[in-house]
């Protein structure tokens, strides 16, 4: 399987609604940091997580998190 595509070198603070909702893992997604659909034929498929309040989020756009959707901070350690 390829790397994803690095969407971006920081996470996306996003505040969403309470529901079931899914994190691009491809990195191809227009619709960063959430799936687009764009992931077809990658072999990378969308990770579901579920909101139970209104709230922000680090969801991470490098693609290279260990704790999906999540931030973990690992965009620092790309070159």
């Amino acid at each position: 399987m390829d790397e994803p595509v690095i969407a971006g070198r920081k996470p996306a603070v996003v505040e969403l609604e309470p529901g079931t909702h899914h994190w691009c893992s491809c990195g191809r997604s227009a619709n960063q940091p959430l799936c687009d659909g764009s992931h077809e034929g990658t072999g990378f498929a969308p990770v579901e997580f579920v909101v139970t309040e209104r709230r922000k989020i680090a969801l991470c756009l490098c693609k290279r998190t260990k704790d999906p959707p999540r931030c973990d901070g690992s965009h620092a350690d790309l070159e």
